[in-house]
Protein backbone atom coordinates (compact mmCIF):
# COMPACT_ATOMS: atom_id res chain seq x y z
CA UNK A 1 0.00 0.00 0.00
CA UNK A 2 2.50 1.98 1.05
CA UNK A 3 4.39 1.67 -2.16
CA UNK A 4 1.87 2.59 -4.41
CA UNK A 5 1.71 5.55 -2.48
CA UNK A 6 5.14 6.76 -3.06
CA UNK A 7 4.77 5.62 -7.20
CA UNK A 8 2.07 7.77 -7.57
CA UNK A 9 3.64 10.66 -5.02
CA UNK A 10 6.96 10.46 -7.51
CA UNK A 11 4.84 10.34 -11.00
CA UNK A 12 3.16 13.72 -10.13
CA UNK A 13 6.76 15.56 -8.97
CA UNK A 14 8.54 13.98 -11.70
CA UNK A 15 5.34 15.55 -14.16
CA UNK A 16 5.70 18.93 -12.53
CA UNK A 17 9.16 19.25 -12.59
CA UNK A 18 9.16 18.21 -16.73
CA UNK A 19 5.92 21.08 -16.89
CA UNK A 20 7.88 23.50 -15.56
CA UNK A 21 11.28 22.65 -17.56
CA UNK A 22 8.93 22.88 -20.89
CA UNK A 23 7.46 26.48 -19.69
CA UNK A 24 11.70 27.80 -19.05
CA UNK A 25 12.67 26.27 -22.42
CA UNK A 26 10.25 28.11 -24.09
CA UNK A 27 10.53 31.68 -22.65
CA UNK A 28 13.98 31.31 -23.78
CA UNK A 29 13.20 30.56 -26.84
CA UNK A 30 10.92 33.18 -27.29
CA UNK A 31 13.21 35.80 -25.37
CA UNK A 32 15.92 34.86 -28.23
CA UNK A 33 13.40 35.46 -31.28
CA UNK A 34 12.83 38.55 -29.68
CA UNK A 35 16.24 39.94 -29.87
CA UNK A 36 16.49 38.88 -33.46
CA UNK A 37 15.33 41.28 -36.12
CA UNK A 38 12.63 40.53 -39.35
CA UNK A 39 15.34 39.92 -41.73
CA UNK A 40 17.53 37.61 -39.58
CA UNK A 41 14.50 35.57 -39.05
CA UNK A 42 13.78 35.53 -42.57
CA UNK A 43 17.52 34.12 -43.27
CA UNK A 44 17.26 31.87 -40.62
CA UNK A 45 13.28 30.12 -41.77
CA UNK A 46 11.36 32.06 -39.50
CA UNK A 47 7.54 32.76 -40.76
CA UNK A 48 6.80 36.48 -39.19
CA UNK A 49 3.17 37.54 -39.32
CA UNK A 50 2.67 41.58 -39.56
CA UNK A 51 -0.69 42.97 -38.25
CA UNK A 52 -1.93 46.52 -39.12
CA UNK A 53 -4.50 47.69 -36.12
CA UNK A 54 -7.22 50.15 -37.80
CA UNK A 55 -9.54 52.33 -35.59
CA UNK A 56 -13.43 51.32 -36.62
CA UNK A 57 -13.29 55.29 -37.67
CA UNK A 58 -10.75 54.38 -40.41
CA UNK A 59 -13.06 51.88 -42.22
CA UNK A 60 -14.95 53.26 -45.21
CA UNK A 61 -18.43 54.50 -43.66
CA UNK A 62 -21.01 54.45 -46.57
CA UNK A 63 -24.31 54.85 -44.16
CA UNK A 64 -25.05 58.87 -44.08
CA UNK A 65 -23.93 59.18 -48.29
CA UNK A 66 -25.87 56.19 -48.92
CA UNK A 67 -29.27 56.85 -46.48
CA UNK A 68 -29.02 60.61 -47.30
CA UNK A 69 -28.31 60.23 -51.57
CA UNK A 70 -30.86 57.63 -52.09
CA UNK A 71 -33.83 59.07 -51.19
CA UNK A 72 -32.99 61.96 -54.66
CA UNK A 73 -32.75 59.00 -57.17
CA UNK A 74 -35.41 58.08 -58.73
CA UNK A 75 -36.65 55.46 -61.49
CA UNK A 76 -37.31 56.98 -65.13
CA UNK A 77 -39.68 55.34 -67.01
CA UNK A 78 -40.23 55.91 -70.67
CA UNK A 79 -42.34 55.15 -73.86
CA UNK A 80 -40.85 55.54 -77.20
CA UNK A 81 -43.09 54.78 -80.65
CA UNK A 82 -40.48 52.75 -82.99
CA UNK A 83 -40.81 53.00 -86.52
CA UNK A 84 -40.05 50.54 -88.86
CA UNK A 85 -39.02 50.13 -91.81
CA UNK A 86 -41.68 51.16 -95.06
CA UNK A 87 -42.70 48.21 -97.09
CA UNK A 88 -42.35 48.73 -100.73
CA UNK A 89 -45.29 48.38 -103.46
CA UNK A 90 -45.71 48.52 -106.67
CA UNK A 91 -42.70 50.12 -108.94
CA UNK A 92 -46.08 51.09 -111.62
CA UNK A 93 -47.06 52.99 -108.62
CA UNK A 94 -44.50 54.57 -107.73
CA UNK A 95 -43.70 55.73 -111.33
CA UNK A 96 -47.11 57.28 -111.44
CA UNK A 97 -46.91 58.90 -108.15
CA UNK A 98 -43.72 59.49 -107.18
CA UNK A 99 -40.70 58.04 -104.40
CA UNK A 100 -42.13 59.45 -101.46
CA UNK A 101 -45.40 57.63 -102.46
CA UNK A 102 -43.87 54.17 -103.87
CA UNK A 103 -43.85 52.95 -100.49
CA UNK A 104 -46.59 51.04 -97.69
CA UNK A 105 -47.39 53.26 -94.54
CA UNK A 106 -44.74 52.66 -91.71
CA UNK A 107 -45.87 50.79 -88.81
CA UNK A 108 -45.33 51.91 -85.37
CA UNK A 109 -45.49 50.26 -82.06
CA UNK A 110 -44.63 51.46 -78.48
CA UNK A 111 -41.88 50.41 -76.49
CA UNK A 112 -40.97 50.74 -72.84
CA UNK A 113 -37.55 51.70 -71.02
CA UNK A 114 -36.37 52.78 -67.73
CA UNK A 115 -33.76 54.55 -66.56
CA UNK A 116 -32.50 56.77 -63.43
CA UNK A 117 -32.40 60.47 -62.20
CA UNK A 118 -31.54 63.01 -59.81
CA UNK A 119 -33.52 65.41 -57.81
CA UNK A 120 -31.19 68.72 -58.05
CA UNK A 121 -33.79 71.10 -57.35
CA UNK A 122 -37.30 70.82 -54.39
CA UNK A 123 -38.99 72.51 -56.70
CA UNK A 124 -38.80 68.87 -59.32
CA UNK A 125 -35.72 69.31 -61.66
CA UNK A 126 -34.86 66.30 -62.58
CA UNK A 127 -31.15 65.40 -64.48
CA UNK A 128 -30.24 62.62 -65.92
CA UNK A 129 -29.18 60.90 -69.33
CA UNK A 130 -30.45 62.22 -73.28
CA UNK A 131 -30.37 58.72 -73.93
CA UNK A 132 -32.57 57.72 -71.26
CA UNK A 133 -35.41 59.99 -71.85
CA UNK A 134 -34.84 60.78 -76.44
CA UNK A 135 -37.80 60.29 -78.52
CA UNK A 136 -39.95 59.96 -75.24
CA UNK A 137 -43.47 60.06 -75.83
CA UNK A 138 -44.40 59.69 -72.33
CA UNK A 139 -42.22 59.82 -68.59
CA UNK A 140 -43.12 58.58 -65.46
CA UNK A 141 -40.92 59.48 -62.82
CA UNK A 142 -41.27 57.12 -59.38
CA UNK A 143 -39.79 58.55 -56.27
CA UNK A 144 -38.03 56.35 -53.76
CA UNK A 145 -40.62 56.63 -51.55
CA UNK A 146 -43.00 55.17 -54.37
CA UNK A 147 -45.17 58.79 -55.16
CA UNK A 148 -45.55 58.74 -59.18
CA UNK A 149 -45.34 61.74 -61.51
CA UNK A 150 -45.84 62.12 -65.42
CA UNK A 151 -42.48 64.41 -65.94
CA UNK A 152 -42.17 66.85 -69.48
CA UNK A 153 -38.90 67.46 -70.53
CA UNK A 154 -36.98 70.52 -70.18
CA UNK A 155 -33.91 70.20 -72.89
CA UNK A 156 -31.45 68.01 -73.66
CA UNK A 157 -27.64 68.13 -74.96
CA UNK A 158 -26.76 65.01 -76.75
CA UNK A 159 -23.00 66.24 -76.66
CA UNK A 160 -22.66 65.34 -72.96
CA UNK A 161 -25.41 62.84 -73.00
CA UNK A 162 -27.07 65.32 -70.26
CA UNK A 163 -31.19 66.55 -70.13
CA UNK A 164 -33.22 67.55 -67.45
CA UNK A 165 -36.88 66.74 -67.33
CA UNK A 166 -39.04 68.35 -64.42
CA UNK A 167 -42.37 67.00 -62.06
CA UNK A 168 -44.94 69.42 -60.75
CA UNK A 169 -43.97 68.73 -57.14
CA UNK A 170 -42.35 70.55 -54.30
CA UNK A 171 -40.43 70.16 -51.61
CA UNK A 172 -38.34 67.40 -52.86
CA UNK A 173 -35.37 65.86 -51.33
CA UNK A 174 -32.10 66.69 -53.21
CA UNK A 175 -28.47 65.99 -53.73
CA UNK A 176 -26.09 68.92 -53.73
CA UNK A 177 -23.48 69.23 -56.08
CA UNK A 178 -20.05 68.56 -54.97
CA UNK A 179 -16.64 69.48 -56.85
CA UNK A 180 -15.83 66.25 -59.11
CA UNK A 181 -12.07 67.96 -60.27
CA UNK A 182 -11.04 67.20 -56.48
CA UNK A 183 -11.61 63.49 -57.20
CA UNK A 184 -8.74 61.38 -56.37
CA UNK A 185 -7.46 58.04 -57.99
CA UNK A 186 -8.53 55.08 -55.36
CA UNK A 187 -11.46 57.39 -53.34
CA UNK A 188 -14.39 55.63 -52.95
CA UNK A 189 -17.37 56.86 -54.37
CA UNK A 190 -21.35 55.34 -54.37
CA UNK A 191 -23.57 54.64 -57.77
CA UNK A 192 -26.98 54.90 -57.08
CA UNK A 193 -29.76 54.15 -59.57
CA UNK A 194 -32.15 51.09 -60.73
CA UNK A 195 -30.38 48.57 -63.01
CA UNK A 196 -32.48 46.19 -64.52
CA UNK A 197 -35.42 46.69 -63.34
CA UNK A 198 -38.59 48.35 -61.42
CA UNK A 199 -37.83 45.50 -58.60
CA UNK A 200 -34.19 46.73 -58.52
CA UNK A 201 -35.04 50.48 -57.28
CA UNK A 202 -32.96 52.61 -55.27
CA UNK A 203 -30.10 49.98 -56.01
CA UNK A 204 -26.79 51.13 -53.86
CA UNK A 205 -23.00 49.70 -55.16
CA UNK A 206 -19.77 50.96 -54.23
CA UNK A 207 -16.25 51.15 -55.79
CA UNK A 208 -13.40 53.64 -56.11
CA UNK A 209 -12.47 56.00 -58.60
CA UNK A 210 -10.35 53.83 -61.31
CA UNK A 211 -9.73 56.55 -63.82
CA UNK A 212 -10.47 60.56 -64.81
CA UNK A 213 -10.71 62.32 -68.14
CA UNK A 214 -11.67 59.08 -70.37
CA UNK A 215 -12.99 59.06 -73.15
CA UNK A 216 -14.67 56.00 -75.28
CA UNK A 217 -14.66 55.31 -79.00
CA UNK A 218 -17.53 57.01 -80.76
CA UNK A 219 -18.82 55.09 -83.81
CA UNK A 220 -21.31 57.80 -84.61
CA UNK A 221 -19.42 60.27 -85.38
CA UNK A 222 -21.57 62.65 -83.50
CA UNK A 223 -19.33 65.46 -81.45
CA UNK A 224 -19.22 64.42 -77.88
CA UNK A 225 -17.55 65.97 -74.87
CA UNK A 226 -16.20 63.06 -72.83
CA UNK A 227 -14.35 63.41 -69.88
CA UNK A 228 -15.60 60.57 -67.96
CA UNK A 229 -15.18 59.16 -64.37
CA UNK A 230 -14.14 55.52 -64.59
CA UNK A 231 -15.35 53.50 -61.47
CA UNK A 232 -15.20 49.96 -60.54
CA UNK A 233 -18.55 50.44 -59.17
CA UNK A 234 -21.38 48.06 -60.45
CA UNK A 235 -23.20 49.85 -63.45
CA UNK A 236 -26.16 48.31 -65.67
CA UNK A 237 -28.44 49.04 -67.73
CA UNK A 238 -31.48 51.16 -65.95
CA UNK A 239 -28.70 52.64 -64.13
CA UNK A 240 -27.90 55.59 -66.61
CA UNK A 241 -29.06 58.64 -65.26
CA UNK A 242 -28.19 57.73 -61.38
CA UNK A 243 -26.18 59.21 -59.20
CA UNK A 244 -21.96 58.70 -58.72
CA UNK A 245 -21.94 60.02 -54.53
CA UNK A 246 -18.81 60.85 -52.78
CA UNK A 247 -18.59 59.74 -49.45
CA UNK A 248 -20.12 63.35 -47.86
CA UNK A 249 -23.27 61.82 -50.05
CA UNK A 250 -22.26 64.83 -52.46
CA UNK A 251 -22.86 64.38 -56.25
CA UNK A 252 -19.78 64.03 -57.89
CA UNK A 253 -20.78 62.56 -61.37
CA UNK A 254 -24.07 61.06 -63.69
CA UNK A 255 -23.62 57.28 -64.45
CA UNK A 256 -23.84 57.02 -68.63
CA UNK A 257 -22.33 54.24 -69.92
CA UNK A 258 -20.77 50.97 -69.42
CA UNK A 259 -18.14 49.31 -71.31
CA UNK A 260 -19.08 45.37 -71.89
CA UNK A 261 -19.33 42.37 -74.36
CA UNK A 262 -22.44 41.24 -72.95
CA UNK A 263 -24.70 44.18 -72.14
CA UNK A 264 -23.98 43.62 -68.65
CA UNK A 265 -21.67 44.95 -66.15
CA UNK A 266 -17.98 43.60 -66.50
CA UNK A 267 -15.85 46.06 -63.98
CA UNK A 268 -16.09 49.31 -66.03
CA UNK A 269 -18.52 52.02 -65.26
CA UNK A 270 -18.53 55.51 -66.72
CA UNK A 271 -19.83 58.65 -65.43
CA UNK A 272 -20.21 62.57 -66.83
CA UNK A 273 -18.20 64.90 -64.05
CA UNK A 274 -20.61 67.17 -62.32
CA UNK A 275 -18.54 69.67 -63.14
CA UNK A 276 -19.90 69.70 -66.53
CA UNK A 277 -23.47 68.50 -65.84
CA UNK A 278 -23.93 71.86 -63.53
CA UNK A 279 -22.93 74.03 -66.21
CA UNK A 280 -25.45 72.06 -68.71
CA UNK A 281 -28.40 72.20 -65.90
CA UNK A 282 -28.00 75.59 -65.76
CA UNK A 283 -28.00 76.37 -69.32
CA UNK A 284 -30.97 74.27 -70.50
CA UNK A 285 -33.23 75.51 -67.13
CA UNK A 286 -31.72 79.27 -68.30
CA UNK A 287 -31.87 79.19 -71.83
CA UNK A 288 -33.17 75.71 -73.22
CA UNK A 289 -29.90 75.41 -74.64
CA UNK A 290 -26.48 75.14 -74.17
CA UNK A 291 -24.19 77.82 -74.39
CA UNK A 292 -20.70 76.41 -75.41
CA UNK A 293 -18.08 77.74 -75.15
CA UNK A 294 -15.96 76.98 -78.43
CA UNK A 295 -11.86 77.23 -78.51
CA UNK A 296 -11.85 77.04 -82.33
CA UNK A 297 -8.74 74.84 -82.56
CA UNK A 298 -7.73 70.75 -83.34
CA UNK A 299 -5.43 68.67 -81.71
CA UNK A 300 -3.61 65.54 -80.51
CA UNK A 301 -1.88 64.34 -77.63
CA UNK A 302 1.81 64.45 -77.14
CA UNK A 303 3.83 61.01 -77.48
CA UNK A 304 7.08 60.55 -76.66
CA UNK A 305 8.24 61.53 -80.64
CA UNK A 306 6.71 64.43 -80.46
CA UNK A 307 7.75 65.28 -76.71
CA UNK A 308 11.79 64.29 -77.98
CA UNK A 309 11.35 66.14 -81.04
CA UNK A 310 10.52 69.56 -79.48
CA UNK A 311 12.56 69.22 -76.41
CA UNK A 312 9.75 68.89 -74.20
CA UNK A 313 10.06 67.86 -70.51
CA UNK A 314 6.69 65.58 -70.21
CA UNK A 315 3.98 63.97 -72.89
CA UNK A 316 1.47 66.03 -70.91
CA UNK A 317 -0.75 68.79 -72.98
CA UNK A 318 -1.88 68.76 -76.82
CA UNK A 319 -0.35 69.82 -79.75
CA UNK A 320 -2.58 72.05 -81.88
CA UNK A 321 -3.03 70.27 -85.27
CA UNK A 322 -5.38 73.68 -86.62
CA UNK A 323 -6.78 77.35 -85.77
CA UNK A 324 -10.13 77.51 -87.33
CA UNK A 325 -9.88 81.22 -88.80
CA UNK A 326 -11.84 83.74 -86.98
CA UNK A 327 -11.61 81.51 -83.97
CA UNK A 328 -11.03 82.16 -79.77
CA UNK A 329 -7.84 80.84 -80.85
CA UNK A 330 -6.73 82.74 -83.41
CA UNK A 331 -7.51 86.19 -81.89
CA UNK A 332 -5.49 84.63 -78.82
CA UNK A 333 -2.57 84.33 -81.00
CA UNK A 334 -2.25 80.62 -80.92
CA UNK A 335 -1.02 78.83 -83.81
CA UNK A 336 -0.86 75.45 -85.09
CA UNK A 337 2.13 73.30 -83.50
CA UNK A 338 1.90 75.06 -80.06
CA UNK A 339 1.28 72.74 -77.44
CA UNK A 340 -1.12 73.56 -74.76
CA UNK A 341 -0.19 72.98 -71.20
CA UNK A 342 -2.62 74.43 -68.94
CA UNK A 343 -5.98 76.59 -68.83
CA UNK A 344 -6.26 79.13 -65.71
CA UNK A 345 -3.33 76.99 -64.18
CA UNK A 346 -4.92 73.96 -64.50
CA UNK A 347 -2.92 70.96 -65.92
CA UNK A 348 -3.96 69.65 -69.36
CA UNK A 349 -2.79 65.92 -69.84
CA UNK A 350 -5.37 64.89 -73.14
CA UNK A 351 -7.79 66.21 -75.42
CA UNK A 352 -10.56 65.02 -73.28
CA UNK A 353 -9.05 67.21 -70.60
CA UNK A 354 -8.94 70.15 -72.62
CA UNK A 355 -12.76 69.38 -73.72
CA UNK A 356 -13.59 68.97 -70.04
CA UNK A 357 -11.66 72.58 -69.41
CA UNK A 358 -13.23 74.52 -71.76
CA UNK A 359 -16.78 73.04 -71.07
CA UNK A 360 -16.78 75.14 -67.75
CA UNK A 361 -16.88 78.48 -69.79
CA UNK A 362 -19.30 80.31 -71.41
CA UNK A 363 -18.69 82.39 -74.87
CA UNK A 364 -17.56 85.70 -73.70
CA UNK A 365 -15.87 84.16 -70.50
CA UNK A 366 -12.05 84.86 -70.73
CA UNK A 367 -9.41 82.21 -69.55
CA UNK A 368 -5.43 82.41 -69.21
CA UNK A 369 -4.02 80.01 -71.75
CA UNK A 370 -0.67 78.43 -70.89
CA UNK A 371 1.37 76.93 -73.74
CA UNK A 372 4.97 76.08 -75.12
CA UNK A 373 6.23 77.71 -78.33
CA UNK A 374 9.78 76.84 -79.52
CA UNK A 375 10.95 75.81 -76.40
CA UNK A 376 9.55 79.05 -74.00
CA UNK A 377 6.20 78.85 -71.84
CA UNK A 378 3.41 81.38 -72.85
CA UNK A 379 0.95 82.80 -71.28
CA UNK A 380 -2.05 84.34 -72.85
CA UNK A 381 -5.74 85.62 -72.54
CA UNK A 382 -8.18 84.03 -74.46
CA UNK A 383 -11.91 85.11 -74.96
CA UNK A 384 -14.02 82.52 -75.53
CA UNK A 385 -16.38 82.55 -78.87
CA UNK A 386 -19.89 80.47 -78.97
CA UNK A 387 -21.73 77.59 -80.96
CA UNK A 388 -22.97 79.42 -84.40
CA UNK A 389 -26.10 81.27 -84.02
CA UNK A 390 -26.67 82.81 -87.37
CA UNK A 391 -28.95 80.89 -89.97
CA UNK A 392 -25.81 79.78 -92.47
CA UNK A 393 -23.06 79.17 -89.87
CA UNK A 394 -21.68 75.68 -89.14
CA UNK A 395 -21.63 74.66 -85.76
CA UNK A 396 -18.34 72.55 -84.12
CA UNK A 397 -20.51 69.65 -84.51
CA UNK A 398 -21.13 69.87 -87.92
CA UNK A 399 -24.81 70.52 -88.10
CA UNK A 400 -26.10 74.27 -90.00
CA UNK A 401 -27.73 76.88 -88.54
CA UNK A 402 -31.07 77.48 -89.84
CA UNK A 403 -33.74 80.15 -87.64
CA UNK A 404 -32.88 78.61 -84.05
CA UNK A 405 -33.20 74.97 -85.79
CA UNK A 406 -29.87 72.87 -86.03
CA UNK A 407 -29.89 71.06 -89.32
CA UNK A 408 -27.80 67.97 -91.16
CA UNK A 409 -27.96 65.56 -94.49
CA UNK A 410 -29.94 62.82 -93.09
CA UNK A 411 -27.90 59.88 -93.04
CA UNK A 412 -28.55 56.71 -95.15
CA UNK A 413 -30.15 54.50 -92.41
CA UNK A 414 -32.45 56.86 -91.79
CA UNK A 415 -33.43 57.87 -95.37
CA UNK A 416 -33.89 53.54 -95.91
CA UNK A 417 -36.08 54.01 -92.93
CA UNK A 418 -38.15 56.38 -94.07
CA UNK A 419 -38.30 55.90 -97.54
CA UNK A 420 -36.64 58.86 -99.09
CA UNK A 421 -33.92 59.53 -100.92
CA UNK A 422 -32.86 62.70 -99.47
CA UNK A 423 -33.98 64.98 -96.79
CA UNK A 424 -32.51 66.85 -94.11
CA UNK A 425 -32.70 65.75 -90.35
CA UNK A 426 -33.64 68.11 -87.74
CA UNK A 427 -31.50 67.92 -84.73
CA UNK A 428 -32.19 70.27 -82.51
CA UNK A 429 -35.22 73.11 -82.62
CA UNK A 430 -33.39 75.91 -79.97
CA UNK A 431 -35.24 78.91 -79.84
CA UNK A 432 -36.63 80.80 -82.66
CA UNK A 433 -38.90 81.02 -85.97
CA UNK A 434 -38.71 77.37 -86.14
CA UNK A 435 -39.63 76.33 -82.85
CA UNK A 436 -42.66 78.98 -82.94
CA UNK A 437 -43.92 77.42 -86.06
CA UNK A 438 -44.08 73.87 -84.64
CA UNK A 439 -40.88 72.22 -86.05
CA UNK A 440 -39.62 69.23 -83.46
CA UNK A 441 -36.09 67.13 -83.48
CA UNK A 442 -36.44 63.95 -85.05
CA UNK A 443 -37.88 65.23 -87.81
CA UNK A 444 -36.70 64.81 -91.84
CA UNK A 445 -37.53 67.89 -94.10
CA UNK A 446 -38.43 66.64 -97.56
CA UNK A 447 -39.47 69.83 -99.00
CA UNK A 448 -39.38 73.72 -98.86
CA UNK A 449 -41.24 75.93 -100.74
CA UNK A 450 -42.18 72.80 -102.65
CA UNK A 451 -38.72 72.20 -103.62
CA UNK A 452 -36.93 69.24 -102.91
CA UNK A 453 -34.36 68.94 -100.56
CA UNK A 454 -31.13 66.53 -99.51
CA UNK A 455 -28.24 68.69 -97.23
CA UNK A 456 -28.80 72.03 -95.12
CA UNK A 457 -27.61 74.52 -97.99
CA UNK A 458 -30.43 73.59 -99.91
CA UNK A 459 -33.23 74.32 -97.16
CA UNK A 460 -31.24 77.63 -96.52
CA UNK A 461 -30.79 78.32 -100.67
CA UNK A 462 -34.67 78.11 -101.00
CA UNK A 463 -35.82 79.61 -98.29
CA UNK A 464 -33.34 83.08 -98.86
CA UNK A 465 -34.69 83.35 -102.22
CA UNK A 466 -38.67 83.43 -100.82
CA UNK A 467 -39.77 87.14 -100.95
CA UNK A 468 -41.92 86.61 -97.87
CA UNK A 469 -42.64 83.10 -96.63
CA UNK A 470 -40.97 79.52 -95.73
CA UNK A 471 -43.15 76.72 -95.99
CA UNK A 472 -41.98 73.07 -94.60
CA UNK A 473 -43.02 69.73 -95.57
CA UNK A 474 -41.55 67.08 -92.94
CA UNK A 475 -41.95 63.51 -92.00
CA UNK A 476 -42.33 63.14 -88.18
CA UNK A 477 -40.93 60.31 -85.89
CA UNK A 478 -44.06 58.32 -86.95
CA UNK A 479 -43.50 58.60 -90.99
CA UNK A 480 -46.44 60.80 -90.99
CA UNK A 481 -46.05 64.24 -93.56
CA UNK A 482 -46.69 67.13 -91.80
CA UNK A 483 -46.33 71.00 -92.47
CA UNK A 484 -45.55 74.64 -91.35
CA UNK A 485 -44.13 77.93 -92.08
CA UNK A 486 -43.19 81.10 -91.16
CA UNK A 487 -42.81 84.55 -91.96
CA UNK A 488 -39.86 85.88 -93.06
CA UNK A 489 -39.49 89.44 -91.40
Amino acid sequence: MKKGFFVVLFSVLLSGLTAYGVVKASNKIEGALSSVTDGEKAQQGFNTVKTVNLAETDYPDFTYAAEAAVQAVVYVEVTVKMRQQYQQIDPFFRFFFGDEYGYGQPQSREQKGSGSGVIIRPDGYIVTNNHVVENATSIKVTLNDNHEYDATVIGTDPATDVAIIKVNAENLPTIPFGDSDQLRLGEWVLAIGSPLSYNLRSTITAGIVSAKGRSMPNSTGEFKIESFIQTDAAVNPGNSGGALVNKKGELVGINTAIISQTGSYSGYSFAVPVNIVRKVVEDLIDFGSVKRAVLGITMQPVDDKIAKEMKLSSTSGVIINEVSKGSAAEEAGLKKGDVLIAINGDRLTDGASVQEKVNNFRPGDIAEITYIRDGKQNTVPVTFHGTATVTGEVNVDGTTVFYGANLKAADAETLRAYGLRGGVSIVSVGSGKMAEAGARSGMIITYVNDEPVSKPEDVIAIAKKARRAVYIQCLDENGKSTFFGFGKE
